[in-house]
């Protein structure tokens, strides 16, 4: 029996750590504001310029 507890242990600290290394990972990989930011304004532009191309197409 002592040897299913060790093997418990043992799952639990690798899953642990690899919860630990999944979250640095992705606050490493995660976006800056800046950059969310920046997608938003030209996401906002691109969507600005194809309002007016299609006012225009309709001459509007």
């Amino acid at each position: 029996m002592h040897d299913t507890s060790c093997a418990v242990g043992k799952f639990v600290m690798g899953m642990t750590a690899g919860v630990v290394a999944g979250a640095a990972l992705g606050a490493a990989m995660a976006p800056s504001g800046r950059q969310i930011r920046r997608a938003a304004h030209k996401a906002a532009k691109k969507v600005n310029d194809a309002v007016d191309s299609l006012t225009e197409a309709m001459d509007l």
